[in-house]
């Protein structure tokens, strides 16, 4: 669904999902986190985030010098992309097994590895804050290991929503 709004205040969202209690594939925007359910249950969205959009923050580090961990991050999500290669388009049920067979180590792996990573890193630098967006967004990053209709990335909506984008200027 694209629904336009005049801006991105989480009101927006609220008014479009009121009731929702299934899954929301979305990027990190706190607007969307007011509408998840409760930890202790209760009525709410299932959030499930966008690998993409942690790709990104490493992408964006990469661009103009020499960035060894933002590389390694992206060679290990990259390794991720290439399990779901395999199973796009499948139904959920091989999704599920094969997310949780080969891509659950993975997934345990880099989120161990950039919790190391942080640690070693000044608190305001550039790649702390990407580490941060990641470690800060895991429990909807990791949300696709269990539910084989959850999609790694929601890159088709924004495929989708381009034009009308990058018209609206």
């Amino acid at each position: 669904v694209f629904h336009y709004a005049p801006g991105r205040g989480a009101e927006h969202a609220r008014a479009l999902l009121e009731g929702y209690t299934g899954i929301l594939q979305c990027d990190g925007y706190a607007g969307y986190k007011s509408l998840a359910a409760p930890k202790d249950g209760g009525e709410g969205a299932t959030l499930a985030y966008c690998w993409a959009h942690v790709r990104r923050e490493f992408i964006d580090l990469i661009k103009d010098d020499t960035a060894p961990i933002a590389e390694e991050a992206l060679r290990r999500i990259a390794a991720l992309y290439a399990i779901e290669d395999t199973v796009r388009g499948k139904p959920p049920d091989l999704r599920r097994a094969t997310r949780r067979a080969r891509s659950r180590p993975l997934v345990a792996d880099l989120f161990a590895w950039l919790e190391r990573q942080l640690a070693r890193l000044p608190g305001g630098s550039p790649t702390a804050k990407a580490i941060r967006y990641a470690l800060n967004h895991r429990d909807g990053l990791v949300r696709f290991l269990d539910d084989g209709r959850i999609e790694l990335d929601n890159n088709a909506v924004e495929r989708a929503i381009r034009p009308l984008v990058l018209s609206r200027k």
